[in-house]
């Protein structure tokens, strides 16, 4: 038993953006009760919240209802990945705040750009913006090939981390300014071990094409305040056709890769681990660029105003 200095269990909350009854929870929860070394919380979407990034509620309150999981405190929550770890993690739900929060096991890699879209990275990001250790975990499902029983796989292989990491938590030796993203290949049962990676720049590209359906879209607001809906703004816009035009997403394109990184090693067959942090910075060719552009700018902007 990893028990705390006050001979508790360690506390792991899990939480995903497949939804609380998506077959990767449910491999990885199961799993880490089967070991009787943890004590396992669940909060989780009640439904699929994929590709939600960071995105959270702020404008609706959210549901919180008990869902029966075995050896585990289970919530559905009605929010983002993102809202199920902050509530999870706040003490307004569960009693404590957990050693360690998981985000999984998604159903598809998260590498190179994909993290910024991840609804999974997300839930342990959040985790890591409130000081507190988080993994988020996925795994490369490919269909026709990979099968429901490659979770539970997935989830042993990622034991031996959990593990490590709540020793280093508890002789308080783990590092806080990071979170960890693991992704696991598709072959997970002929891995060819742990790789330290780096996030790389690997993404699908997409296009739209116009659709008929009946399938009707909604709409977005971003506001970070309090205040009732009640201002009307005006806008310059026209209404010029009462015809509502419908656009999908469709792939267009392969993943680019730059080298050795996420991807490369994931399809190599290995389990990859990269550690993240919340801030992405330019490159250093950029960041030279703009370091000269900007007092030419600066310059010009002084003059034109003489």
């Amino acid at each position: 038993m990893e028990e705390t200095n006050n001979g508790e269990l360690p506390t792991i909350m899990v939480t995903n953006d497949d939804g609380i009854q998506a077959p990767g929870l449910q491999a990885l929860v199961r799993v880490l009760v089967s070991t009787h070394r943890y004590r396992v919380w669940v909060c989780a979407p009640q439904s699929e919240r994929s590709a939600a990034s960071h995105s959270i509620t702020w404008q609706h309150a959210l549901s919180a209802k008990r869902t029966e999981i075995n050896g585990a405190t289970a919530f559905a929550i009605s929010g983002t990945p993102a809202d199920c770890t902050s509530l999870g993690i706040s003490k307004a739900l569960f009693p404590s705040v957990p050693d360690l929060v998981l985000s999984g096991i998604n159903m598809g890699s998260n590498c190179g750009y994909h993290i910024v879209y991840s609804g999974t990275v997300a839930g342990a990001r959040e985790a890591y913006f409130n000081g507190i250790p988080s993994v988020s975990i996925s795994y490369d499902w490919v269909g026709g090939v990979s099968s429901i029983n490659d979770f539970t796989l997935a989830a042993e292989a990622c034991l031996p981390i959990i593990s490590a990491i709540l020793i280093e938590i508890k002789n308080k030796n783990y590092p806080h300014k990071c979170f960890l993203n693991i992704d696991l290949p598709t072959n997970i049962l002929n891995h060819k071990g742990y790789k330290m990676t780096k996030q790389g720049n690997s993404i699908i590209k997409m296009g739209w094409k116009q659709v008929s359906s009946d399938a009707e879209g909604g709409h977005m607001v971003s506001t970070m305040t309090n205040e009732p809906n009640s201002v009307s703004l005006e806008t310059d816009a026209k209404q010029v056709s009462e015809e509502e035009l419908l656009f999908s997403r469709v792939v267009r394109g392969g993943h680019v890769e730059n080298g050795e990184t996420d991807y490369f090693y994931l399809k190599d067959g290995y389990i990859t681990v990269s550690a993240l942090g919340a801030l992405s910075h330019a490159d250093i060719d950029c960041q030279t660029f703009f370091k000269e552009w900007l007092p030419v700018v600066a310059e010009r902007a002084s003059s034109s105003s003489l």
